[in-house]
């Protein structure tokens, strides 16, 4: 899995975003937690803190200094908390263990060692999914043509990705390798933008599962406002990081058992599968019919949240529960639809759209924007003798995919030689031989009659 990059979100909606985040919660019960949960977090925190103040404790634990210091009241009639310093103001309160604290808190560790920002209960977390939902956006056509304005994109091509975005239903992209549907699926990200809140992590039957992942979301940069006192109502929940729409991509390395939760014996707590991580953004299966798992595997799996906008998962107890699965879908493969071989899947596809080779005009233009990328001069001539005398006799299809790789060889290949990189008749012909000759030796060797 990765994560791709979004462009930044305009000042003006990260600022509203920042408004509707939920209010830090001032009590107990606020949270959405047990006491006796929270107890455990702060024995574990300073378990490994040791001496800690107020402050801090409410720093690592993203909870208001009104609600980490009512645990530490609690803590402290139960004789496993004790003040060792008392500062100028009430919030400049040193903690430490007792010893009967430090052995509950060593027992603690050993079931979960989970210590950080306290979980966001699952129905709070499935509120705000909904709230923030990708179908809540309305993408026109001006937006998505001026999202692209930058590609070489035919524009029937760019209608159809933005009607299938809008939508909301999954999305098949197919077509030949090389006629670059994964570039254009991950481009899809210029339509899905704006910020989301995503939780640290979501509580659910008393077990932690870990969902924001510094690999797949990327967290908006501050905006600078001045940080409110510990215990002032307007201050956003900590608990909850604004993001970017999450846009992740899995290749050939999906299983089936990637799409489930993931526990970790030793740590004793949950990792949220990738589509878990994806909701309110984009999630790309590239490469449909790679992957270990049989497409039909895949999409038995994904039948029913693909339908009902929501998935079912368990915990290891057996205890099951839903989370929603709001998402841009899209699969990408060299696969026609009717190699896919499930019906049921392909009528679950809002939109199948072909990716094929390009128009000469277009290839043409990709070609002069590789030649600007690898500092090669173009050269309208050897651009046609490409054309004429290597793709027209051998029958290659015109792929968006090849100016880019032939170009790049031929710059490697002028740094090797040490000299200019340019589009001459010797490195243009050795660019298509290294791209293509081996392809073409293995179909000679194929072909009967062919010597063995």
């Amino acid at each position: 899995m990765n994560l791709l990059q979004f462009p930044a979100t305009q000042p003006r909606s990260l600022q509203d975003m920042r408004a509707t985040l939920p209010h830090a919660p001032q009590t107990l019960e606020e949270t959405g937690l047990s006491t006796t949960f929270l107890v455990e977090l702060v024995g574990k925190t300073m378990f490994q803190l040791g001496l800690t103040r107020l402050t801090e404790l409410s720093a690592q634990l993203c909870l208001a200094g009104t609600v980490v210091e009512a645990v530490c009241l609690f803590m402290r009639r139960e004789s496993l908390l004790e003040v060792t310093r008392r500062g100028q103001h009430e919030a400049d309160v040193q903690f430490d263990l007792t010893q009967a604290g430090r052995a509950r808190a060593a027992e603690w560790l050993t079931r979960s060692s989970y210590v950080g920002a306290a979980p966001v209960p699952l129905e709070v977390y499935t509120e705000r999914v909904r709230a923030q939902s990708v179908t809540n956006q309305a993408i026109t056509a001006n937006q998505v043509h001026a999202a692209f304005a930058d590609l070489v994109v035919p524009e029937r091509l760019i209608d159809l990705l933005g009607t299938a975005v809008n939508s909301g239903r999954p999305i098949l992209l197919h077509g030949p390798s090389g006629s670059g549907k994964t570039y254009l699926a991950e481009r899809l990200q210029r339509l899905v933008t704006g910020a989301v809140a995503i939780p640290y992590a979501i509580s659910v039957h008393g077990e932690v599962i870990r969902v924001f992942d510094a690999q797949c979301h990327c967290p908006l940069a501050p905006d600078g406002a001045p940080r409110a006192a510990l215990d002032n109502r307007a201050r956003p929940d900590a608990r909850w990081v604004l993001c970017e729409r999450p846009c992740i991509v899995s290749g050939g390395e999906l299983t089936l058992e990637m799409l489930d939760l993931s526990f970790d014996g030793r740590a004793g707590y949950y990792e949220a599968p990738p589509h878990f991580k994806a909701n309110n953004g984009l999630f790309i299966v590239d490469d449909l019919g790679r992957q270990v798992i049989s497409p039909r595997q895949l999409m038995n799996r994904w039948v029913v949240p693909m339908e009902r906008r929501h998935d079912h998962l368990m915990l290891r107890n057996g205890g099951k529960f839903t989370i929603p699965f709001d998402m841009v879908l899209v699969f990408s493969s060299n696969l026609r639809p009717a190699q896919l071989e499930d019906a049921a899947f392909l009528r679950r596809l809002g939109h199948k759209i072909a990716i094929t080779a390009v128009s000469q005009a277009d290839y043409a233009l990709i070609f002069e924007r590789a030649c600007t990328a690898e500092g090669i001069a173009h050269d309208p001539a050897a651009f046609q003798a490409l054309v004429d005398g290597y793709h027209q006799p051998q029958g290659r299809p015109l792929l968006a995919c090849y100016p880019r790789d032939l170009l790049h060889l031929i710059a490697s290949r002028a740094r090797y030689l040490e000299v200019p990189a340019k589009l001459s008749v010797e490195l243009l012909d050795w660019a298509w031989q290294a791209y293509f000759g081996n392809e073409a030796l293995i179909e000679a060797a194929s072909e009967p009659g062919s010597p063995s």
